[in-house]
C-alpha cells in the first residue's frame, strides 16, 4: 500500500477555506491508495457543535466524494457530523468507488469538553484497503490499547488523525509505537501544524510506525504532503517468525 497524510495548519471554523486549502495542498499528488487528513480539519478543535456541524449529505461529503474520485485514492479524516445520535466527532472514510464508510469518534476529551457537546461513538470500523485491514480512530482514543487492541490479526493498519497538542507531543510519539508493537501492526498517525482558535499550539510529529516500533516516516514540524510505503508481506512475515499475537488475552468490550 502506498499512503500519504497532510500535515499542516488549519484555518480556524473556516470550513471552505480548509476545503480549498487541503485541495491545493494536493495538487501534484503522486498515485496512492489512501490519503490521510487531520482531526477535524475543515474547523480545527472547536466544541461549537451547533454552528459548524455539517449532515451526511453536506458540503465535506460531497467535497470528498469528488476529491476520491479525482484522486483515485480513498480520502479519510474527521469532520463535526449532525448525526442521528447527535452531534459526533466522525471520521469519514471515502473511496473513489463504492459506498461511504464512517466511524464515530469513542473517547472524547473532556479536558477540552468534548464530551459534554458530542455524542460517543460504540463501534470501531475495520476496513480493507489494498490488501490491509485498516482501523481509523481518533485523537485521545490514542490513550487506550484496549480499544486499540488487534484480537488475533484483525487489523494490519491503525489510523489515527488528531488535533495533538504540542505540550503532550512526548506522549503521541511513545503512545503510536506502543500501539504499533502490542498490536503487531502497523500504525499511522496524522496531526495538525499551528495554533488554534483557543490559543492551543499543535507541532506535528505525524509519523508512520512499523509492527516493531520503528519509525519509518517522520513529518516532525514539516508542513505538506508526506508519503509512505506499506509491505504487508513484511508484516505477515514478522508475524509468523515473532506470533506473539497468539498468546494474547481475550476479553470483550461493554461500550
Amino acid at each position: 500500500m502506498k499512503l500519504a497524510f497532510l500535515q499542516t495548519e488549519l484555518h480556524w471554523e473556516l470550513a471552505d477555506e480548509n476545503r480549498n486549502h487541503v485541495v491545493r495542498e494536493l495538487q501534484g499528488l503522486e498515485p496512492v491508495d489512501l490519503v490521510v487528513l487531520p482531526e477535524m480539519f475543515t474547523t480545527g478543535f472547536s466544541m461549537r457543535t451547533q454552528a459548524l456541524a455539517e449532515s451526511m449529505t453536506g458540503p465535506t461529503v460531497e467535497w470528498m466524494h469528488a476529491l476520491a474520485q479525482a484522486t483515485e485514492a480513498v480520502i479519510c479524516g474527521s469532520v463535526i457530523v449532525a448525526s442521528e445520535r447527535g452531534y459526533t466527532n466522525r471520521l469519514l472514510w471515502v473511496p473513489p468507488k463504492g459506498d461511504l464508510q464512517y466511524y464515530d469518534k469513542r473517547h472524547l476529551f473532556r479536558m477540552s469538553e468534548e464530551h459534554l457537546h458530542f455524542s460517543a461513538g460504540h463501534e470501531k470500523l475495520v476496513t480493507s484497503l489494498a490488501g490491509f485491514n485498516c482501523c481509523p480512530l481518533i485523537c485521545y482514543d490514542l490513550r487506550f490499547p484496549v480499544f486499540s487492541r488487534n484480537l488475533g490479526k484483525e487489523v494490519d493498519l491503525l489510523v489515527y488523525v488528531a488535533n495533538w497538542p504540542a505540550k503532550r507531543a512526548a506522549h503521541w510519539r511513545a503512545l503510536l509505537q506502543a500501539r504499533a508493537i502490542e498490536n503487531q501492526c502497523y500504525v499511522v498517525g496524522v496531526n495538525r501544524l499551528g495554533i488554534d482558535g483557543k490559543g492551543v499550539g499543535y507541532q506535528g510529529d505525524s509519523m508512520v510506525v512499523d509492527f516493531q516500533g520503528e519509525i519509518i516516516t517522520d513529518a516532525c514540524d514539516r508542513s505538506g504532503l508526506h508519503y509512505t510505503a506499506l509491505n504487508l508481506d513484511a508484516l505477515n512475515d514478522y508475524r509468523a517468525a515473532f506470533p506473539a499475537w497468539m498468546d494474547q488475552d481475550r476479553f470483550n468490550l461493554n461500550l
